[in-house]
């Protein structure tokens, strides 16, 4: 499953000229760095990380990604209520929620207010490559 996805990846970021530009989100720096240096493995990614939820929205509304992937439960400004606020800046983004800890309510609220994916932490790398592929190649935009 890893090389198929990260292949079709490879090839998208070929055919479109540019690398897909993801932002990563998660208040735990091990779980950033973790993503980001699995993703840096193929050149089919650029990366950019944010550590709380109004860290992302200042991203988001000065930079265009193609996707972010966001916990849910962080301080400050929680996922969910970055979420909204991102929803409001890039209404066509797609949103990945990776949580460890949140409620099944969190989780279909987040849902109703525009994430895309759900995945549960622990996450596998090869499931996190696979929900990113799905992602980036099922909407439009990325040619």
């Amino acid at each position: 499953m890893q090389s198929d996805s990260l292949d079709k990846l490879t090839h998208a970021a070929a055919d479109r000229g540019r690398p897909f530009r993801l932002l990563i989100v998660d208040d735990e720096r091990y779980v950033r760095e973790v993503f980001r240096d699995y993703c840096a493995l193929s050149n089919a990614f650029e990366i950019d990380l944010a550590q709380d939820g109004e860290e992302a929205v200042r991203q988001v509304s000065a930079t265009k990604y193609d996707l972010v992937t966001m916990d849910l439960v962080m301080p400050e400004l929680s996922g969910l209520d970055a979420l909204v606020e991102i929803k409001k800046v890039a209404p066509q983004l797609p949103v990945i929620i990776v949580t460890g800890n949140a409620t099944e309510k969190l989780v279909r609220e987040a849902g109703l207010m525009g994430a895309c994916r759900v995945l549960y932490k622990p996450v596998m790398l090869e499931d996190f490559l696979h929900e990113i592929s799905s992602a980036l190649l099922s909407t439009r935009e990325y040619v």
